[in-house]
Order: structure tokens, then C-alpha cells, then sequence
């Protein structure tokens, strides 16, 4: 196959900032290269500017999305950066049993909204919240929100959950599903998923309690992050808790809100 071209590489990052906001650098073309290179492999095409022709098709067969997802591939595991967690924990346990309500609006495979429903099944169990409570995740992949719908992970993304977390909230997989972790029907069935484009107006789902926006401003230029995060705080009440990665910095929007901690902000009212 033929080294992906300068042209067409401009061009690939071009449609995908045009229409889904990410940004790449000139430094990411050997990642996006190598990323693409065993697809275009897979479909049989002949390279680069064949696969670029395809993703420009309004009739792609999907396939504008999978370069999507594969070029956003990013860890994710349960109970990652557990800080936010207790910071979580610690706000709704404060209220007066209030319904309450999360958004995890770059959800991917599920991890971060199922670790938030543990958490909000255990703190009701404990009589620390009411049990009106509900979680939206949300994600532009389609593919990634159906894997999250099924709700099984390999043992290794649940590594962060103890023991006593895992019998209640988790079933283990046996013979062909061994290594394999599914999470229980009462809890999957206090979440819902549903497809989002971050980078387009946002209809009115909230106002939520919460919201995580972790480690999905990465893919954005500083423009369009200031955009996402001030259309994303539309749907957070104020003084309601917003989390981005921690290594992600200082928020970037016009909305108003105050450090609490690395990646932990407080909306405050405008």
C-alpha cells in the first residue's frame, strides 16, 4: 500500500473536523495511518484516497463512523479516576433525597455510566439517596453505544471494582464466556444510551445533576472545545458537579463555573 499522502491526509482530517469537530495535527499522521491502513487491508481497497472516497459517500455503509471509532480509540475501564467518584459521592449524599440525574456525555463502551450506577445503587442502599434516580449516556459512535447496551466487558475493565461490588452488581461468565463480565439486569436497566453528536446543537435533555465529559476534549481544537463545554453546560443545573479528564486542565467556556479539584468544576449561576 502506498504511504498515506500529505493531500489526502489534510483531506481525511478535513471531513472529520467538518463534520464530527475532531482535530488532528500534522504529528498525528503516522497514528492515523497506521489506524487506517489495516481497514482499508480489510475492505480490500486499494488505499488511502479509495478509502477516503468511500467515507465521503452519503451511502458509506457505516463506514465514515468505524474511521470515527478508530481513530478515537481511547482506554477506558471502570472507576477510572477514582477522585471524581468520591467527589460524586460525597455532593449527592449531602441533598435531601432528591431525584437526581448524570449524563455521561462521551460514554463510549459504557465503563463511566455503569460505574456511576454502581455507585448510586450502592448510596441508595445505604439510605444516602432516594431511589429517584436516573443516568443518560450518550456517544456519536452507534456501534459503541450498542457494545454498552449489552453491558459485558473482559475482566480486566472491571480491575478497579472490589470484590463485594462485583457480586452485586456483576455476573461472571462461564465455559465459552469465561473472562467475560456481564453486568446485572437491575442495574443495566437504570441506564440509557442514546446517540449524540456533541458538535451539534443539543436538544433539551437535561438539566442534570452531574455530567462527565471526560477525556473527549483531546480530539478537539481549542475552538471547537469551547463550543462543546458551553453547549454541554446548558444541560447542567447550576451548582450541579462537571467533570472533564484530569489531565485535560483547566476547562475552557464562557460559562461560569469554579475549580473544586483536578477535572471537578461547580456551575455556578450565570
Amino acid at each position: 500500500m502506498e504511504a498515506l499522502s500529505d493531500r489526502t491526509y489534510q483531506a481525511i482530517t478535513r471531513l472529520m473536523h467538518e463534520t464530527v469537530g475532531l482535530s488532528f495535527s500534522e504529528s498525528k499522521k503516522p497514528l492515523i495511518s497506521s489506524r487506517l491502513a489495516s481497514r482499508i487491508q480489510r475492505l480490500g481497497l486499494g488505499g488511502f484516497e479509495d478509502y477516503l472516497a468511500l467515507i465521503q459517500q452519503p451511502e458509506d455503509g457505516g463506514e465514515f463512523q468505524m474511521a470515527v471509532d478508530l481513530l478515537t480509540t481511547n482506554e477506558t475501564y471502570f472507576f477510572r479516576e477514582p477522585a471524581h467518584f468520591e467527589w460524586l459521592a460525597k455532593e449527592f449524599s449531602q441533598g435531601n433525597k432528591r431525584p437526581l440525574s448524570v449524563w455521561s456525555a462521551a460514554s463510549s463502551f459504557g465503563d463511566e455510566a455503569y460505574t456511576i450506577a454502581m455507585l448510586l445503587t450502592d448510596l441508595q442502599q445505604q439510605g444516602r439517596i432516594g431511589s429517584d434516580w436516573r443516568i443518560l449516556g450518550t456517544d456519536i459512535s452507534d456501534r459503541v453505544l450498542r457494545s454498552a447496551i449489552e453491558a459485558t466487558y473482559p475482566e480486566d475493565r472491571l480491575r478497579h471494582v472490589d470484590a463485594e461490588r462485583l457480586r452485586r452488581h456483576c455476573l461472571r461468565g462461564e465455559g465459552p464466556s469465561e473472562g467475560l463480565i456481564q453486568i446485572r439486569p437491575a442495574l443495566r436497566e437504570r441506564v440509557r444510551f442514546g446517540q449524540l453528536n456533541l458538535c451539534r446543537p443539543i436538544e433539551n435533555i437535561g438539566p442534570f445533576d452531574a455530567v462527565f465529559l471526560r477525556n473527549v476534549l483531546i480530539y478537539f481544537d481549542p475552538a471547537t472545545k469551547r463550543e462543546v463545554v458551553d453547549r454541554v453546560l446548558t444541560q447542567l443545573r447550576p451548582g450541579g458537579l462537571f467533570f472533564i479528564g484530569t489531565a485535560e486542565g483547566r476547562v475552557p467556556c464562557a460559562t461560569p463555573v469554579q475549580v473544586l479539584a483536578p477535572g471537578i468544576f461547580r456551575k455556578l449561576d450565570a
